[in-house]
């Protein structure tokens, strides 16, 4: 395996650029830094240094190794810091997002960070199961999405309800000129989420006593978007998911209450040092 003092004994001299300055720091004899030296380049293989005059240069390989050990060194400084919380590096914040969330809320949860404009967001969307199995490894700092965490695996989670909101029948204005719910149900094609909305819509429509027309039920409330935007038919959904052409005026909401909400949760997993941002987010 690499040998990290001989690396780190290499990084001091590439730095310098004479054997003599680099022994001095590191308060060692020149023979014995000359050594270890040797013992990298025999690991390696390669020759790290050319000497010209009184001066070391880098060989190609040596650029090389010493790019790869910079950032070895960085990067466990960071570590020290980070578990010192004394830290001033904030470190990519990394979001799992349920893939049927709206991307409009996952905007404005994450938009106190892009604010900021001074830490990377890693964004990956799956499955629930996946997306807590790598919070459970720690490969996610958050999870986003409407479905808390089983009753089965609860306990090893925190759940955050970060906002409710109610679910409305949404869509151009020319397809909302009835006077009644049962009436706009039964003349107007609809755009159907999947999930806990559509259970709720479900139960809605048996106490209505009526029969919907579907023209579309899709698990994508980016696609439910899209739809109601091409007039396929009302769309049902929370109001942030059509947020942008509700405020332009392209779609309006029915003027009915139907009784529903969905909740966006926010679940993460018990940490000592978690994120920095991940608290005020939270909040």
């Amino acid at each position: 395996m690499l040998n990290y003092h001989h690396l780190r004994y290499f990084r001091a001299v590439a730095h310098e650029g004479n054997l003599t300055r680099a022994a001095e720091k590191l308060n060692l004899s020149q023979s014995a830094l000359s050594t270890q030296i040797k013992a990298l380049e025999a690991r390696l293989g390669q020759p790290l240094f050319d000497r010209v005059g009184r001066q070391l240069q880098l060989t190609e390989v040596g650029r090389i190794a010493l790019d790869h050990a910079d950032r070895i060194f960085a990067t466990g400084a960071e570590l020290e810091a980070t578990l010192a919380q004394t830290a001033t590096h904030v470190p990519p914040l990394r979001v799992g997002a349920l893939s049927t969330l709206s991307r409009n809320f996952q905007i404005q949860f994450l938009r106190p960070v892009l604010a900021g404009g001074d830490t990377e967001i890693i964004l990956r969307s799956g499955g629930a199961d996946d997306l807590l199995g790598s919070l459970r490894a720690l490969g996610l700092d958050v999870v986003l999405t409407t479905e808390a965490p089983g009753t089965a695996v609860a306990g090893e989670f925190r759940t955050h309800r970060i906002a409710a909101q109610r679910v409305a029948l949404h869509g151009p204005p020319a397809r909302l000129r009835h006077k009644t719910l049962r009436d706009l149900l039964r003349a107007e094609p609809l755009i159907l989420p999947t999930g806990s909305i559509r259970t709720g819509f479900d139960g809605l429509m048996a106490r209505l006593d009526v029969t919907p027309r579907i023209a579309a039920e899709v698990d994508d409330m980016a696609m439910v978007r899209l739809l109601a935007r091409d007039d396929a038919g009302l769309a049902l959904a929370p109001d942030v998911v059509l947020a942008d052409e509700i405020a332009s005026g392209r779609l309006v909401t029915a003027p009915f209450d139907l009784d529903l909400t969905e909740t966006f949760y926010a679940v993460t997993v018990p940490r000592s040092f978690p994120h920095p941002l991940l608290e005020g987010l939270l909040r």
